[in-house]
C-alpha cells in the first residue's frame, strides 16, 4: 500500500481548517492595521495571502491612499479587481484608457487573458481612498496568475 496516505491526509487537512475556521478573526479593525508604503502605494491590508487568522482567505482587501497630486504605481496583472472610491477624485488608467472617479463609484477593472496595466491618480485637493477587493487566486494559479504580475512603475510617493 501506498504511503502516506492521502485520504487521511485530507481528513487531518480538514479538522486543522475547521479548528481554523472556529479560533479566526471575525472582524479586521482598519484601525488596527498598519499603513505600509510599498511600490505600488500606501496599502493597509484587511485582507492578503500571507494573513492567516481571517474566517476567509479567498479574497484579497486592501485600502490604498493616495496623496493631492500622488499617482500609484503602474501595474499589470490579471485584473478581476473591485475599487470602491472611499474619498477624493481622480483617474485610473486601464490599458491606456482614462477613467475618472470620485467618491461613491466603483471601478470595474476587467479580466483579460493577457492581463491589464493599471494606475491610479489622485487629481483632487485632499488624499483619495480606495478600497479593493478581488478574489485570491495565489493558491490556484500563483502569483503570476497566469498573465504576469509586474509592477511597471513605482508610485509617486515610494521611497524605498
Amino acid at each position: 500500500m501506498a504511503e502516506p496516505n492521502r485520504w487521511d491526509e485530507l481528513i487531518a487537512l480538514r479538522d486543522q481548517q475547521r479548528e481554523r475556521a472556529a479560533n479566526a478573526v471575525q472582524v479586521v479593525r482598519g484601525s488596527e492595521l498598519p499603513q505600509e508604503n510599498s511600490a505600488f502605494g500606501k496599502l493597509r491590508w484587511y485582507m492578503h495571502p500571507s494573513i492567516e487568522n481571517n474566517a476567509l482567505s479567498t479574497l484579497m482587501f486592501f485600502e490604498q491612499e493616495l496623496a493631492p497630486g500622488s499617482r500609484s504605481g503602474r501595474l499589470k496583472f490579471q485584473g478581476g479587481q473591485v475599487v470602491y472610491v472611499l474619498s477624493g477624485t481622480g483617474y485610473t488608467t486601464v490599458d491606456g484608457v482614462k477613467h475618472t472617479w470620485k467618491a461613491g463609484d466603483v471601478l470595474n477593472l476587467p479580466v483579460r487573458r493577457d492581463g491589464i496595466i493599471v494606475q491610479h491618480v489622485n487629481t483632487g485637493d485632499e488624499n483619495a481612498k480606495l478600497l479593493a477587493c478581488e478574489p485570491n487566486w495565489f493558491a490556484a494559479t500563483g502569483v503570476d496568475r497566469g498573465s504576469g504580475f509586474e509592477l511597471i512603475e513605482p508610485a509617486s510617493d515610494y521611497r524605498g
